[in-house]
Protein backbone atom coordinates (compact mmCIF):
# COMPACT_ATOMS: atom_id res chain seq x y z
CA UNK A 1 0.00 0.00 0.00
CA UNK A 2 1.69 3.39 -0.78
CA UNK A 3 1.12 5.81 2.18
CA UNK A 4 1.82 9.07 0.31
CA UNK A 5 1.19 9.42 -3.51
CA UNK A 6 2.32 12.56 -4.89
CA UNK A 7 0.95 14.18 -8.58
CA UNK A 8 3.01 16.09 -9.96
CA UNK A 9 6.94 16.13 -9.31
CA UNK A 10 7.49 19.76 -10.09
CA UNK A 11 9.68 21.90 -7.48
CA UNK A 12 7.14 21.23 -4.78
CA UNK A 13 6.44 17.63 -5.80
CA UNK A 14 9.95 16.34 -5.21
CA UNK A 15 10.13 18.56 -2.13
CA UNK A 16 7.64 16.66 -1.12
CA UNK A 17 9.00 13.29 -2.18
CA UNK A 18 12.49 13.71 -0.80
CA UNK A 19 11.08 15.04 2.79
CA UNK A 20 8.31 12.27 3.27
CA UNK A 21 10.18 9.36 2.37
CA UNK A 22 12.59 10.36 5.03
CA UNK A 23 10.40 7.82 7.32
CA UNK A 24 11.53 4.62 6.13
CA UNK A 25 8.31 3.32 7.45
CA UNK A 26 6.29 5.52 4.81
CA UNK A 27 5.95 4.24 1.37
CA UNK A 28 5.93 7.22 -1.35
CA UNK A 29 5.53 7.43 -4.90
CA UNK A 30 6.13 10.52 -7.36
CA UNK A 31 4.48 10.55 -10.23
CA UNK A 32 5.98 12.82 -13.41
CA UNK A 33 4.64 13.75 -16.54
CA UNK A 34 7.90 14.71 -17.80
CA UNK A 35 11.15 12.87 -18.16
CA UNK A 36 13.25 12.07 -15.24
CA UNK A 37 16.45 14.12 -14.86
CA UNK A 38 19.61 13.63 -12.18
CA UNK A 39 22.66 15.09 -11.67
CA UNK A 40 24.11 13.01 -13.55
CA UNK A 41 21.83 12.77 -16.90
CA UNK A 42 21.06 16.97 -16.79
CA UNK A 43 21.36 18.26 -20.36
CA UNK A 44 23.73 20.88 -20.96
CA UNK A 45 20.94 23.74 -21.46
CA UNK A 46 19.72 22.77 -18.50
CA UNK A 47 22.53 22.26 -16.58
CA UNK A 48 24.18 26.20 -17.09
CA UNK A 49 23.40 28.88 -15.64
CA UNK A 50 22.50 30.73 -18.57
CA UNK A 51 19.01 29.39 -18.46
CA UNK A 52 17.93 31.33 -22.47
CA UNK A 53 17.98 28.30 -23.57
CA UNK A 54 16.77 25.57 -21.51
CA UNK A 55 12.70 27.13 -21.01
CA UNK A 56 12.17 27.38 -24.67
CA UNK A 57 13.58 24.31 -25.27
CA UNK A 58 9.62 22.26 -26.28
CA UNK A 59 11.62 18.89 -24.92
CA UNK A 60 11.25 20.54 -21.28
CA UNK A 61 7.47 21.81 -21.71
CA UNK A 62 4.11 21.52 -22.23
CA UNK A 63 3.51 21.75 -25.56
CA UNK A 64 0.34 22.75 -26.43
CA UNK A 65 -0.44 25.29 -23.56
CA UNK A 66 -1.44 27.93 -24.42
CA UNK A 67 -3.34 31.02 -22.67
CA UNK A 68 -4.74 34.73 -23.08
CA UNK A 69 -2.91 37.17 -21.58
CA UNK A 70 -4.15 40.34 -21.36
CA UNK A 71 -7.77 41.47 -20.68
CA UNK A 72 -8.66 42.48 -24.26
CA UNK A 73 -6.50 39.58 -26.09
CA UNK A 74 -7.96 37.36 -28.87
CA UNK A 75 -4.99 35.80 -29.72
CA UNK A 76 -3.65 32.53 -27.74
CA UNK A 77 -0.13 32.58 -27.26
CA UNK A 78 2.11 29.78 -26.08
CA UNK A 79 2.10 29.78 -22.20
CA UNK A 80 6.02 27.84 -21.19
CA UNK A 81 5.29 25.24 -18.26
CA UNK A 82 7.91 22.64 -17.23
CA UNK A 83 6.94 19.11 -17.80
CA UNK A 84 10.28 17.29 -16.25
CA UNK A 85 11.07 16.36 -13.16
CA UNK A 86 12.25 19.28 -11.32
CA UNK A 87 9.09 20.95 -12.57
CA UNK A 88 9.74 25.54 -13.14
CA UNK A 89 13.39 24.77 -10.60
CA UNK A 90 14.81 22.95 -13.48
CA UNK A 91 14.43 25.35 -16.62
CA UNK A 92 13.34 28.96 -14.86
CA UNK A 93 15.57 32.00 -14.56
CA UNK A 94 17.16 30.68 -11.06
CA UNK A 95 16.22 33.57 -9.34
CA UNK A 96 15.83 33.05 -5.47
CA UNK A 97 14.52 35.87 -3.97
CA UNK A 98 11.53 35.44 -1.45
CA UNK A 99 9.03 38.05 -1.26
CA UNK A 100 8.01 40.71 0.91
CA UNK A 101 6.82 39.52 4.32
CA UNK A 102 3.67 41.66 4.06
CA UNK A 103 2.98 39.02 0.94
CA UNK A 104 2.76 35.93 3.86
CA UNK A 105 1.14 38.32 6.52
CA UNK A 106 -1.88 38.68 3.58
CA UNK A 107 -2.19 35.26 3.35
CA UNK A 108 -2.99 35.08 6.78
CA UNK A 109 -5.66 37.84 6.61
CA UNK A 110 -7.53 36.04 3.74
CA UNK A 111 -8.01 33.18 5.73
CA UNK A 112 -4.82 30.69 5.14
CA UNK A 113 -4.64 29.84 9.07
CA UNK A 114 -0.13 29.62 9.78
CA UNK A 115 0.64 31.16 6.99
CA UNK A 116 2.32 34.73 8.57
CA UNK A 117 5.91 35.52 7.49
CA UNK A 118 6.98 34.55 11.00
CA UNK A 119 5.91 30.60 10.27
CA UNK A 120 7.61 31.06 7.18
CA UNK A 121 11.08 32.60 7.79
CA UNK A 122 11.99 29.27 9.64
CA UNK A 123 11.04 27.65 5.85
CA UNK A 124 12.92 29.81 3.85
CA UNK A 125 16.01 29.50 5.67
CA UNK A 126 15.67 25.25 5.50
CA UNK A 127 15.69 25.24 1.97
CA UNK A 128 18.88 27.61 1.97
CA UNK A 129 22.09 27.96 2.21
CA UNK A 130 23.46 31.37 1.35
CA UNK A 131 26.80 31.36 0.93
CA UNK A 132 27.12 35.22 0.67
CA UNK A 133 25.20 35.77 4.08
CA UNK A 134 26.55 33.18 6.55
CA UNK A 135 28.20 34.61 9.36
CA UNK A 136 26.18 34.12 12.47
CA UNK A 137 24.75 37.55 12.19
CA UNK A 138 23.03 36.52 9.28
CA UNK A 139 21.58 33.36 11.06
CA UNK A 140 17.67 35.59 11.68
CA UNK A 141 16.76 35.81 7.75
CA UNK A 142 19.31 32.98 6.40
CA UNK A 143 20.28 29.77 6.08
CA UNK A 144 23.47 27.53 6.29
CA UNK A 145 22.71 24.30 4.93
CA UNK A 146 19.82 23.60 2.66
CA UNK A 147 19.98 22.20 -0.57
CA UNK A 148 19.61 25.46 -2.49
CA UNK A 149 22.66 27.07 -2.47
CA UNK A 150 22.75 30.54 -2.99
CA UNK A 151 24.84 33.45 -4.54
CA UNK A 152 25.05 36.78 -6.31
CA UNK A 153 27.34 37.29 -9.35
CA UNK A 154 30.64 38.51 -8.51
CA UNK A 155 31.06 42.10 -9.12
CA UNK A 156 34.11 41.59 -11.59
CA UNK A 157 31.54 39.59 -13.86
CA UNK A 158 28.82 42.05 -14.27
CA UNK A 159 28.38 43.67 -17.59
CA UNK A 160 29.32 46.93 -18.31
CA UNK A 161 25.63 47.42 -19.21
CA UNK A 162 24.58 46.26 -16.19
CA UNK A 163 26.89 48.07 -13.83
CA UNK A 164 25.91 51.52 -16.09
CA UNK A 165 22.50 50.98 -15.52
CA UNK A 166 22.99 50.40 -11.85
CA UNK A 167 24.99 53.85 -11.01
CA UNK A 168 22.17 55.48 -13.45
CA UNK A 169 19.74 54.23 -10.59
CA UNK A 170 21.57 54.91 -8.20
CA UNK A 171 21.38 59.14 -9.39
CA UNK A 172 17.97 58.75 -8.89
CA UNK A 173 17.95 57.37 -5.58
CA UNK A 174 18.00 53.68 -5.99
CA UNK A 175 20.72 53.03 -4.64
CA UNK A 176 22.10 49.54 -4.13
CA UNK A 177 21.51 46.98 -1.58
CA UNK A 178 23.81 44.34 -0.81
CA UNK A 179 20.79 41.89 0.02
CA UNK A 180 17.47 41.09 -2.08
CA UNK A 181 16.36 38.64 0.64
CA UNK A 182 16.61 41.20 3.15
CA UNK A 183 15.28 44.44 4.42
CA UNK A 184 12.27 44.74 2.59
CA UNK A 185 12.83 48.13 0.84
CA UNK A 186 13.83 49.87 -2.61
CA UNK A 187 16.70 49.73 -3.82
CA UNK A 188 19.01 48.18 -6.66
CA UNK A 189 20.58 44.45 -5.62
CA UNK A 190 23.13 42.35 -7.93
CA UNK A 191 20.24 39.20 -7.87
CA UNK A 192 20.52 36.03 -5.52
CA UNK A 193 20.34 33.05 -7.88
CA UNK A 194 20.44 29.34 -6.82
CA UNK A 195 23.35 27.29 -7.99
CA UNK A 196 25.67 24.38 -7.31
CA UNK A 197 29.41 25.09 -5.60
CA UNK A 198 30.53 24.80 -9.69
CA UNK A 199 27.94 27.17 -10.99
CA UNK A 200 25.44 24.98 -12.21
CA UNK A 201 21.76 24.59 -11.97
CA UNK A 202 20.14 22.82 -9.02
CA UNK A 203 16.59 21.78 -9.83
CA UNK A 204 15.06 20.09 -6.89
CA UNK A 205 14.98 16.62 -8.81
CA UNK A 206 18.89 16.86 -7.94
CA UNK A 207 18.85 19.34 -4.73
CA UNK A 208 16.51 17.07 -2.95
CA UNK A 209 16.32 13.81 -5.23
CA UNK A 210 19.82 13.15 -4.68
CA UNK A 211 21.64 9.71 -5.43
CA UNK A 212 21.50 8.92 -1.77
CA UNK A 213 17.68 9.77 -1.55
CA UNK A 214 16.86 8.04 -5.02
CA UNK A 215 18.24 4.99 -3.41
CA UNK A 216 15.65 4.96 -0.12
CA UNK A 217 13.19 1.79 -0.86
CA UNK A 218 10.40 3.11 0.29
CA UNK A 219 10.53 5.96 -2.78
CA UNK A 220 9.41 5.30 -6.32
CA UNK A 221 9.99 7.82 -8.74
CA UNK A 222 7.49 7.08 -12.07
CA UNK A 223 8.37 9.79 -15.02
CA UNK A 224 6.52 9.74 -18.47
CA UNK A 225 3.05 9.30 -16.47
CA UNK A 226 0.06 11.38 -17.03
CA UNK A 227 -2.34 11.88 -14.10
CA UNK A 228 -5.70 11.47 -15.13
CA UNK A 229 -7.62 12.08 -12.08
CA UNK A 230 -7.89 11.53 -7.92
CA UNK A 231 -9.96 8.36 -7.11
CA UNK A 232 -12.84 8.89 -5.05
CA UNK A 233 -15.12 6.96 -3.15
CA UNK A 234 -17.68 8.50 -0.35
CA UNK A 235 -15.64 11.67 -0.17
CA UNK A 236 -12.31 10.27 0.64
CA UNK A 237 -9.70 10.15 -1.98
CA UNK A 238 -8.02 5.94 -2.30
CA UNK A 239 -5.36 6.90 -4.96
CA UNK A 240 -5.05 7.95 -8.46
CA UNK A 241 -5.64 6.35 -12.04
CA UNK A 242 -2.58 7.21 -14.68
CA UNK A 243 -1.66 6.88 -17.95
CA UNK A 244 1.66 5.43 -18.79
CA UNK A 245 4.28 6.26 -21.40
CA UNK A 246 2.61 3.47 -23.54
CA UNK A 247 -0.74 4.36 -23.43
CA UNK A 248 -1.68 1.58 -20.50
CA UNK A 249 -3.80 2.58 -17.75
CA UNK A 250 -3.10 2.30 -13.94
CA UNK A 251 -4.78 2.90 -10.82
CA UNK A 252 -2.56 3.39 -7.71
CA UNK A 253 -4.57 3.17 -4.44
CA UNK A 254 -2.92 5.17 -1.67
CA UNK A 255 -3.44 6.42 2.16
CA UNK A 256 -3.25 9.96 1.11
CA UNK A 257 -2.85 11.53 -2.21
CA UNK A 258 -1.25 15.46 -2.80
CA UNK A 259 -1.80 17.30 -6.12
CA UNK A 260 1.85 18.77 -7.26
CA UNK A 261 0.74 19.39 -10.99
CA UNK A 262 1.13 23.48 -10.79
CA UNK A 263 -1.24 26.05 -11.09
CA UNK A 264 -2.36 25.19 -14.30
CA UNK A 265 -2.28 21.37 -14.23
CA UNK A 266 -3.39 20.55 -10.63
CA UNK A 267 -7.14 22.18 -10.87
CA UNK A 268 -7.18 20.49 -13.99
CA UNK A 269 -6.82 17.45 -12.10
CA UNK A 270 -8.86 18.41 -9.23
CA UNK A 271 -11.96 19.38 -12.39
CA UNK A 272 -11.26 16.06 -13.91
CA UNK A 273 -11.69 14.10 -10.64
CA UNK A 274 -15.01 15.64 -10.09
CA UNK A 275 -14.03 19.18 -7.90
CA UNK A 276 -15.10 21.89 -9.30
CA UNK A 277 -17.82 24.20 -10.48
CA UNK A 278 -20.66 22.14 -10.80
CA UNK A 279 -21.98 23.21 -13.65
CA UNK A 280 -19.18 23.47 -15.81
CA UNK A 281 -18.51 19.67 -14.43
CA UNK A 282 -21.73 18.66 -15.97
CA UNK A 283 -21.26 20.21 -18.96
CA UNK A 284 -18.37 18.16 -19.93
CA UNK A 285 -19.84 14.84 -18.55
CA UNK A 286 -17.62 14.30 -15.36
CA UNK A 287 -20.18 13.63 -12.05
CA UNK A 288 -19.52 16.31 -9.48
CA UNK A 289 -17.93 15.25 -5.96
CA UNK A 290 -17.80 18.89 -4.10
CA UNK A 291 -19.27 21.61 -5.64
CA UNK A 292 -16.10 24.24 -5.23
CA UNK A 293 -16.03 27.54 -7.66
CA UNK A 294 -12.76 28.15 -6.55
CA UNK A 295 -10.96 25.42 -8.62
CA UNK A 296 -9.62 27.26 -11.49
CA UNK A 297 -10.29 30.92 -10.07
CA UNK A 298 -8.29 33.02 -8.73
CA UNK A 299 -5.27 32.87 -11.23
CA UNK A 300 -2.71 35.66 -11.08
CA UNK A 301 0.29 36.26 -12.90
CA UNK A 302 2.63 39.27 -12.46
CA UNK A 303 2.19 41.06 -15.95
CA UNK A 304 5.34 42.18 -17.43
CA UNK A 305 6.72 44.91 -20.76
CA UNK A 306 10.05 45.59 -20.85
CA UNK A 307 12.42 47.95 -22.64
CA UNK A 308 15.64 47.10 -24.47
CA UNK A 309 18.70 49.17 -25.91
CA UNK A 310 21.28 47.88 -28.56
CA UNK A 311 24.17 47.25 -26.88
CA UNK A 312 28.08 48.97 -28.35
CA UNK A 313 31.04 46.99 -28.27
CA UNK A 314 32.29 48.28 -25.24
CA UNK A 315 28.31 47.72 -23.51
CA UNK A 316 28.46 43.70 -23.85
CA UNK A 317 29.25 41.06 -21.31
CA UNK A 318 32.41 39.34 -21.91
CA UNK A 319 31.21 36.45 -19.92
CA UNK A 320 28.31 35.12 -22.05
CA UNK A 321 27.42 31.61 -20.17
CA UNK A 322 26.96 34.29 -16.91
CA UNK A 323 24.05 34.26 -15.60
CA UNK A 324 22.16 37.25 -17.50
CA UNK A 325 19.51 38.35 -15.08
CA UNK A 326 22.34 40.32 -12.91
CA UNK A 327 20.81 43.14 -10.89
CA UNK A 328 17.32 44.18 -9.70
CA UNK A 329 15.30 47.09 -9.35
CA UNK A 330 13.28 47.55 -6.99
CA UNK A 331 10.16 50.24 -6.54
CA UNK A 332 7.03 51.75 -5.07
CA UNK A 333 5.07 52.76 -7.78
CA UNK A 334 3.25 55.39 -5.57
CA UNK A 335 -0.15 54.47 -6.99
CA UNK A 336 -3.19 54.67 -4.45
CA UNK A 337 -4.04 51.12 -2.83
CA UNK A 338 -0.55 49.95 -3.85
CA UNK A 339 1.95 47.89 -2.21
CA UNK A 340 5.48 49.24 -0.74
CA UNK A 341 8.02 48.13 -3.71
CA UNK A 342 5.13 47.07 -5.85
CA UNK A 343 7.44 47.47 -8.69
CA UNK A 344 10.45 45.19 -10.09
CA UNK A 345 12.67 45.24 -12.72
CA UNK A 346 15.56 42.34 -13.53
CA UNK A 347 18.66 44.49 -15.42
CA UNK A 348 19.48 42.16 -18.31
CA UNK A 349 23.12 41.54 -19.77
CA UNK A 350 21.58 39.87 -22.54
CA UNK A 351 17.89 39.03 -23.95
CA UNK A 352 18.44 36.06 -25.49
CA UNK A 353 20.52 32.49 -26.16
CA UNK A 354 21.55 33.76 -30.19
CA UNK A 355 23.30 36.22 -31.37
CA UNK A 356 21.10 38.92 -31.30
CA UNK A 357 20.26 38.69 -27.43
CA UNK A 358 23.72 39.30 -26.94
CA UNK A 359 23.98 42.20 -28.67
CA UNK A 360 20.58 43.68 -26.56
CA UNK A 361 20.44 44.71 -22.99
CA UNK A 362 17.24 45.27 -21.30
CA UNK A 363 14.97 45.81 -18.41
CA UNK A 364 12.40 43.37 -17.95
CA UNK A 365 9.50 44.81 -15.69
CA UNK A 366 6.56 42.99 -14.00
CA UNK A 367 3.89 44.50 -11.20
CA UNK A 368 5.46 42.80 -8.27
CA UNK A 369 1.71 43.09 -6.54
CA UNK A 370 -0.93 42.73 -9.18
CA UNK A 371 -4.46 42.38 -8.83
CA UNK A 372 -6.04 41.57 -11.56
CA UNK A 373 -7.25 38.00 -11.42
CA UNK A 374 -7.86 35.43 -14.23
CA UNK A 375 -9.60 31.73 -14.52
CA UNK A 376 -8.46 28.50 -16.12
CA UNK A 377 -11.99 26.00 -16.88
CA UNK A 378 -11.34 22.13 -18.46
CA UNK A 379 -11.54 22.25 -22.58
CA UNK A 380 -12.66 18.52 -21.87
CA UNK A 381 -12.26 15.54 -19.75
CA UNK A 382 -9.74 14.05 -21.56
CA UNK A 383 -6.72 14.55 -19.72
CA UNK A 384 -4.07 14.90 -22.90
CA UNK A 385 -6.12 18.33 -23.49
CA UNK A 386 -4.57 21.30 -21.86
CA UNK A 387 -7.05 23.51 -20.13
CA UNK A 388 -8.57 27.15 -21.51
CA UNK A 389 -6.27 29.65 -19.71
CA UNK A 390 -7.08 33.03 -19.68
CA UNK A 391 -5.07 35.32 -17.40
CA UNK A 392 -6.80 38.25 -17.68
CA UNK A 393 -4.17 40.74 -17.24
CA UNK A 394 -4.48 44.57 -16.57
CA UNK A 395 -8.21 43.91 -15.86
CA UNK A 396 -7.18 46.34 -13.00
CA UNK A 397 -6.33 49.29 -13.74
CA UNK A 398 -3.57 49.43 -11.22
CA UNK A 399 -1.87 47.34 -13.12
CA UNK A 400 -2.28 48.74 -16.72
CA UNK A 401 -0.96 52.09 -15.13
CA UNK A 402 1.89 50.68 -13.30
CA UNK A 403 3.18 49.02 -16.15
CA UNK A 404 2.75 52.10 -18.43
CA UNK A 405 4.48 53.81 -15.52
CA UNK A 406 7.51 51.11 -16.07
CA UNK A 407 7.73 51.98 -19.61
CA UNK A 408 8.47 55.22 -18.86
CA UNK A 409 10.40 54.11 -15.96
CA UNK A 410 13.03 51.97 -18.50
CA UNK A 411 12.65 54.40 -21.10
CA UNK A 412 14.12 57.46 -19.10
CA UNK A 413 16.95 55.32 -17.59
CA UNK A 414 18.28 53.48 -20.72
CA UNK A 415 18.02 56.61 -22.38
CA UNK A 416 20.27 58.44 -19.97
CA UNK A 417 23.03 60.31 -20.89
CA UNK A 418 25.53 58.55 -18.37
CA UNK A 419 24.55 54.89 -20.57
CA UNK A 420 25.44 56.96 -24.06
CA UNK A 421 29.29 54.45 -24.01
CA UNK A 422 27.20 51.41 -23.52
CA UNK A 423 24.05 51.55 -25.45
CA UNK A 424 22.93 53.10 -29.44
CA UNK A 425 19.20 52.26 -29.69
CA UNK A 426 16.41 52.60 -26.95
CA UNK A 427 13.57 50.96 -28.18
CA UNK A 428 10.09 49.04 -26.59
CA UNK A 429 10.01 45.40 -26.25
CA UNK A 430 8.11 42.58 -25.04
CA UNK A 431 8.16 38.81 -25.30
CA UNK A 432 5.26 38.69 -28.08
CA UNK A 433 4.26 35.54 -30.19
CA UNK A 434 6.44 37.18 -32.95
CA UNK A 435 9.40 37.04 -30.67
CA UNK A 436 8.88 33.79 -28.95
CA UNK A 437 8.47 32.29 -32.37
CA UNK A 438 12.05 33.76 -33.27
CA UNK A 439 13.38 32.92 -29.90
CA UNK A 440 13.12 29.16 -29.53
CA UNK A 441 16.41 27.57 -30.05
CA UNK A 442 17.39 26.18 -33.17
CA UNK A 443 19.63 26.56 -36.11
CA UNK A 444 17.26 28.06 -38.74
CA UNK A 445 16.51 30.94 -36.08
CA UNK A 446 20.44 30.87 -35.03
CA UNK A 447 21.53 31.93 -38.98
CA UNK A 448 18.80 33.94 -38.88
CA UNK A 449 19.99 36.08 -36.06
CA UNK A 450 23.81 35.74 -37.07
CA UNK A 451 22.45 37.46 -39.98
CA UNK A 452 20.87 40.35 -38.60
CA UNK A 453 23.20 40.51 -36.04
CA UNK A 454 25.60 41.56 -38.50
CA UNK A 455 23.61 43.98 -40.41
CA UNK A 456 23.33 45.56 -36.95
CA UNK A 457 27.03 45.62 -36.26
CA UNK A 458 27.85 47.10 -40.14
CA UNK A 459 24.87 49.72 -40.23
CA UNK A 460 26.37 52.85 -38.40
CA UNK A 461 24.14 55.73 -38.24
CA UNK A 462 21.41 53.25 -39.63
CA UNK A 463 20.82 51.23 -37.19
CA UNK A 464 18.11 52.98 -35.52
CA UNK A 465 16.31 53.02 -38.74
CA UNK A 466 17.02 48.95 -38.70
CA UNK A 467 16.02 48.44 -35.35
CA UNK A 468 12.49 50.05 -35.76
CA UNK A 469 11.98 48.22 -39.30
CA UNK A 470 12.77 45.01 -38.38
CA UNK A 471 12.27 44.37 -34.50
CA UNK A 472 9.76 47.02 -33.51
CA UNK A 473 7.93 47.43 -36.72
CA UNK A 474 8.33 51.32 -36.46
CA UNK A 475 6.95 51.72 -33.22
CA UNK A 476 9.54 53.97 -31.01
CA UNK A 477 10.11 55.28 -27.71
CA UNK A 478 9.36 58.65 -28.42
CA UNK A 479 6.02 58.03 -29.75
CA UNK A 480 5.07 55.94 -26.85
CA UNK A 481 6.25 58.37 -24.73
CA UNK A 482 4.14 61.90 -26.23
CA UNK A 483 1.09 59.76 -26.90
CA UNK A 484 -0.41 58.16 -23.54
CA UNK A 485 -3.16 56.39 -26.01
CA UNK A 486 -0.65 54.75 -28.05
CA UNK A 487 1.36 53.80 -24.86
CA UNK A 488 -2.09 52.23 -23.64
CA UNK A 489 -2.37 50.54 -26.78
CA UNK A 490 1.01 49.22 -26.89
CA UNK A 491 0.79 47.48 -23.19
CA UNK A 492 -2.24 46.09 -23.19
CA UNK A 493 -1.49 44.43 -27.17
CA UNK A 494 1.80 43.30 -25.38
CA UNK A 495 1.71 42.58 -22.21
CA UNK A 496 3.08 39.40 -21.08
CA UNK A 497 3.34 37.16 -18.09
CA UNK A 498 6.89 36.19 -16.14
CA UNK A 499 5.65 32.24 -15.81
CA UNK A 500 4.67 32.40 -12.29
CA UNK A 501 0.78 31.49 -12.41
CA UNK A 502 -0.57 30.60 -8.93
CA UNK A 503 -3.78 31.12 -7.17
CA UNK A 504 -6.12 28.51 -8.39
CA UNK A 505 -6.49 26.30 -5.38
CA UNK A 506 -6.24 28.50 -3.34
CA UNK A 507 -6.13 28.28 0.95
CA UNK A 508 -8.38 29.89 2.85
CA UNK A 509 -11.51 29.01 5.45
CA UNK A 510 -13.53 26.69 5.02
CA UNK A 511 -16.78 28.29 4.87
CA UNK A 512 -14.94 30.79 1.86
CA UNK A 513 -16.65 29.18 -0.99
CA UNK A 514 -13.94 30.27 -2.74
CA UNK A 515 -11.36 28.96 -1.17
CA UNK A 516 -10.13 25.35 -2.36
CA UNK A 517 -8.08 24.07 0.76
CA UNK A 518 -7.64 25.04 4.24
CA UNK A 519 -4.25 26.46 5.56
CA UNK A 520 -2.88 22.49 5.15
CA UNK A 521 -3.19 22.20 2.23
CA UNK A 522 -6.22 19.91 2.59
CA UNK A 523 -9.23 19.81 0.03
CA UNK A 524 -12.05 20.78 1.23
CA UNK A 525 -14.94 18.48 0.99
CA UNK A 526 -12.74 15.35 0.54
CA UNK A 527 -10.69 13.45 2.76
CA UNK A 528 -7.00 12.05 2.84
CA UNK A 529 -6.53 14.75 -0.17
CA UNK A 530 -4.32 17.87 -0.25
CA UNK A 531 -2.54 20.39 -2.87
CA UNK A 532 0.80 21.27 -2.70
CA UNK A 533 2.42 23.97 -5.16
CA UNK A 534 1.99 27.58 -6.13
CA UNK A 535 -2.03 26.99 -6.93
CA UNK A 536 -2.36 27.68 -3.19
CA UNK A 537 -1.43 31.16 -2.76
CA UNK A 538 -4.20 33.49 -1.65
CA UNK A 539 -2.59 36.28 -3.21
CA UNK A 540 0.51 36.22 -5.33
CA UNK A 541 3.51 37.23 -3.71
CA UNK A 542 6.58 39.94 -4.80
CA UNK A 543 9.06 37.76 -6.17
CA UNK A 544 9.94 34.67 -8.64
CA UNK A 545 7.17 32.15 -7.10
CA UNK A 546 9.90 29.57 -7.36
CA UNK A 547 11.14 29.55 -3.76
CA UNK A 548 7.90 30.57 -2.52
CA UNK A 549 7.01 27.22 -4.02
CA UNK A 550 9.20 25.28 -2.26
CA UNK A 551 8.91 26.96 1.32
CA UNK A 552 5.12 25.87 0.99
CA UNK A 553 6.19 22.11 0.16
CA UNK A 554 8.95 22.48 3.40
CA UNK A 555 5.94 23.42 5.40
CA UNK A 556 3.22 21.40 3.80
CA UNK A 557 5.59 18.59 4.25
CA UNK A 558 6.45 19.33 8.12
CA UNK A 559 2.61 19.34 8.60
CA UNK A 560 1.95 15.54 7.14
CA UNK A 561 4.99 14.36 8.86
CA UNK A 562 3.69 16.28 12.58
CA UNK A 563 -0.04 14.84 11.97
CA UNK A 564 1.35 11.44 10.99
CA UNK A 565 3.33 11.34 14.64
CA UNK A 566 0.32 12.40 15.99
CA UNK A 567 -2.19 9.81 15.31
CA UNK A 568 0.65 7.14 15.79
CA UNK A 569 0.63 8.63 19.20
CA UNK A 570 -2.83 8.24 19.28
CA UNK A 571 -2.92 4.86 18.28
CA UNK A 572 -0.54 3.77 20.68
CA UNK A 573 -2.61 5.92 23.51
CA UNK A 574 -5.64 4.16 22.63
CA UNK A 575 -4.08 0.64 23.14
CA UNK A 576 -2.59 1.40 26.39
CA UNK A 577 -5.71 2.54 27.93
CA UNK A 578 -7.70 -0.22 26.07
CA UNK A 579 -6.38 -3.51 25.17
CA UNK A 580 -7.13 -5.08 22.89
CA UNK A 581 -10.05 -8.27 23.66
CA UNK A 582 -8.83 -11.83 23.65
Amino acid sequence: MIDYLILGGGSAGCVLAARLSEDPDKQVYLIEAGRDISAQTMPSAIRSRYPGRAYLDVSNIWQRLTALMGHRAITQRRYEQARILGGGSAINALMTNRGAPADYDEWQALGAEGWRWDTCLPYFRKLETDTDFSGPQDAVLHGHDGPMRIRRTPAARLSPFVKSVMKVLGARGLSHKPDQNGPWEEGVFVGAIGVSEQGERIPTSVGYLTDEVRRRSNLKILTNCLVDRVLIHNGVAIGARVWREGGDVESLMAGDVIVSAGAIHSPAVLMRSGIGPADDLVSLGITPVVDRPGVGANLMEHPSIAVSALLTRRGRTAFPEEHHEQAVVRFSSGLPGTALCDMHGAILSRSGWHSVGYRLGTIFFWVNKSYSRGRLRLASANPRDEPQVSFNMLSDERDLERLKQALRFGAQTLSADALAGERSVVFPSSYSPRVAKVAMPGVFNGVQRGVLSLLLDIAGPLRGWLVHRLVTQGLTVKKLLDDDTALTEFVQRNVSGTWHPSGTCRMGRADDPLAVTTGDGRVIGVEHLRVCDASLMPSIPCANTNVPTIMIAERIADLIKGEAVDSAESVEAGWRVTPPCI
